[in-house]
């Protein structure tokens, strides 16, 4: 078994979007266990047939909670004849936390906080009208959700000409960048997926549902498509990024 996950998910990056690329062109094994499940103790490790799972570098596969356990068992015993990793938003988002956030946390933490100065929902369109609204329906209440629960207020710009944030807002905010190793990588997920550590931190906050920061982080490209035609080639792009957001909405929702 050993051989055959390190084959599977050997060197799974921490990045969500390269995570998502690899996803569609990784090694798929024949099924060699019969059933999966969570073991009786904390952490919960994930067990094949009764034997534990490990991740790339070798350390268990096992959750904070039952509840998280259960899940990946669950998406363990989904595989058909064969393992697809492509199917496996979680086990693989687990493997990047555990072999990667765990120890080192501090550089995770940071790499969100730099998204503060520089935060999607900052940068407004200033035409066409139908964009300016749009941006605005989906991302002022989560600024507004920042400044009132957060203590951060934001400064907003027209166009893409860099904004310098006031520190006090940076800080504000990063305060509320989790310390759980889980919790935190899961923020990291979103917050690459989306260019926002707002919509991330709003939704581990639960100000805010999944659906709605994927709407939030893709307002312009909605409104593109809206405007010249969908983009298929994308829109799959899109689905294979989307497994990774609900795999880490579902840590955020399992770990809370």
């Amino acid at each position: 078994m050993r051989d055959i996950l390190e084959d599977i998910f050997s060197n799974e990056p921490l990045d969500p979007t390269e995570s998502a690329r690899r996803s569609l062109r990784a090694p798929r094994r024949k099924r060699f266990y019969e059933r999966a499940e969570a073991g009786d103790s904390e952490p919960f490790a994930v067990l094949l047939d009764g034997r534990p799972v490990r991740t790339p570098a070798r350390r268990p596969l096992a959750a904070p909670t039952r509840a998280l356990g259960e899940a990946l068992a669950a998406e363990w015993n989904a595989q058909g004849e064969h393992i697809d990793p492509a199917t496996m938003p979680l086990t693989r988002l687990s493997n990047s936390i555990i072999d990667g956030v765990v120890d080192n946390p501090g550089p995770v933490a940071d790499e969100i906080a730099k998204f503060l100065g520089s935060d999607l929902l900052f940068y407004r369109a200033g035409t066409p009208e139908g964009l300016v609204r749009q941006q605005a329906i989906h991302w002022d209440p989560v600024l507004s959700w920042a400044r009132d629960v957060l203590g951060a207020r934001f400064v907003l710009g027209e166009g893409v000409m860099f904004v310098e944030q006031p520190d006090g807002a940076i800080a504000a905010a990063g305060a509320d960048i989790p310390s759980d190793p889980w919790r935190l990588g899961a923020v990291h997920t979103i917050t690459t997926l989306t260019g926002s550590a707002l919509l991330a931190l709003a939704l581990a906050r639960d100000a805010l549902e999944t659906e709605s920061a994927w709407a939030a982080a893709h307002v312009d490209e909605d409104w593109n498509m809206a405007q010249w035609g969908r983009d298929e080639i994308a829109l799959a792009r899109r689905a294979a990024r989307f497994a990774e957001m609900q795999a880490a909405a579902t840590v955020l929702a399992l770990t809370g």
